[in-house]
C-alpha cells in the first residue's frame, strides 16, 4: 500500500464527505478508494470513520489521524513547491509595507536592488507609521519595528536599534546638557506625534517610566524633527536608526545615554511560514541580508 496515497485518500474523503465524492476529486473510482481506506485502517488497527448508508463521520482515532495526515502532505506539497521554485525565476506581484521614514532610508533601496535582480517581479512599496494587519490589507511582506503583538505571524529578526536623545551641540551649549529624564520639564522638546504620545520614555533601575514633555514645533513625521534638532531648535527622542549619521558626524549629541530603554528588535513579517511563493521567499532571504548588514 502506497501509504501517501492512502493518507490522500482518506483527507479527499473527508473534505468531501463522501467516498463517492473523494473518487471523483481524485479522478479514481469507487472501488478503488473503498479498497484504499480499508488497507489503511487495517494497516493500522483502528477504524477511521465511521460509515452508515447517509454518511460519514469521523471517528475519535480518525479526527486525530486527519491532523497528521494534513501535516504530512502539506510538508510533502511543500518541499516539492520549494524546489519548483528554485528551478524557476521569481515573477509576480509582491506588496511589501514599512514605516515611512526607515522604508525612505533603508527598506526602499534595498528593494530597487532586489527588482534590479529580478525584473519579473512587480513591487508595491506601502510607507506608513501605523501597524498594518497584512492579511486584511493584502501585504506580502513588513518591516516591523518593536516587539510583535500578533503572534500569527512569522517573524525573521534582522537586528535591532534603541531610543535615543539627541540635541545639537549649539543648543545643549545655550541651555545645558540634561542629566536625568526630570530635567526635560523646562527644555523644549520637539514632539513627533506619529505615536500619539506626549510623553517621552526611559529606563531607570530597570523599571519604565514616561515622563510628560512640551515644547513648540510638533511634527506628524520623524524627518522634520530630525532638522529642527540639527538647526538648534531643541531636543528629540528618535529611533537611533533616524539620526545615526547626524551623531556619527557631532552634528547632533545625545544625551540621558544611562536612561535609554532596551533595544528594539526589527524583524520582517509574513503571515505564513510556508507554501509561500518564490518571490516572497526570495525576498525574504534578500531582506535579511540587506537589512542585517
Amino acid at each position: 500500500m502506497d501509504k501517501l496515497r492512502a493518507m490522500q485518500a482518506f483527507v479527499a474523503i473527508v473534505e468531501h464527505g463522501s467516498l463517492t465524492g473523494a473518487a471523483r476529486a481524485l479522478a479514481s473510482s469507487l472501488p478503488a478508494v473503498v479498497r484504499t481506506l480499508a488497507a489503511l485502517e487495517k494497516a493500522l488497527g483502528v477504524r477511521l470513520l465511521n460509515r452508515t448508508t447517509r454518511r460519514l463521520s469521523l471517528t475519535e482515532e480518525g479526527r486525530a489521524y486527519l491532523d497528521s495526515c494534513r501535516h504530512i502532505l502539506g510538508a510533502v506539497d511543500e518541499a516539492e513547491r520549494r524546489l519548483s521554485d528554485q528551478q524557476g525565476e521569481a515573477s509576480g506581484k509582491l506588496v511589501v509595507t514599512a514605516s515611512v521614514l526607515y522604508g525612505q532610508m533603508y527598506v526602499a533601496p534595498a528593494v530597487t536592488r532586489f527588482l534590479q535582480q529580478h525584473p519579473k517581479v512587480q513591487c508595491k512599496l506601502v510607507l506608513l507609521d501605523r501597524i498594518v494587519n497584512l492579511l486584511e490589507e493584502g501585504i506580502d511582506v513588513g518591516i516591523r519595528i518593536g516587539t510583535l503583538d500578533d503572534s500569527s505571524l512569522i517573524a525573521q529578526p534582522v537586528g535591532e536599534i534603541h531610543r535615543v536623545v539627541a540635541a545639537s551641540p549649539d543648543y545643549l551649549a545655550r541651555h545645558g546638557i540634561p542629566q536625568h529624564p526630570r530635567d526635560l520639564a523646562g527644555a523644549n522638546c520637539i514632539r513627533f506625534t506619529g505615536n500619539g504620545r506626549s510623553t517621552w520614555l526611559f529606563q531607570e533601575n530597570g523599571r519604565e517610566q514616561r515622563v510628560v514633555i512640551s515644547g513648540n514645533l510638533e511634527c506628524n513625521h520623524g524627518l522634520p524633527a530630525v532638522d529642527a534638532c540639527l538647526a538648534g531648535l531643541g531636543l528629540g527622542q528618535f529611533l537611533s536608526y533616524q539620526v545615526i549619521d547626524h551623531l556619527a558626524a557631532g552634528r547632533l549629541q545625545p544625551v540621558l545615554q544611562p536612561y535609554q530603554l532596551r533595544p528594539q528588535p526589527i524583524s520582517i513579517v509574513y503571515p505564513h511560514a510556508g507554501l509561500l511563493p518564490s518571490r516572497v521567499r526570495q525576498f525574504v532571504e534578500w531582506m535579511k541580508h540587506e537589512l542585517g548588514a
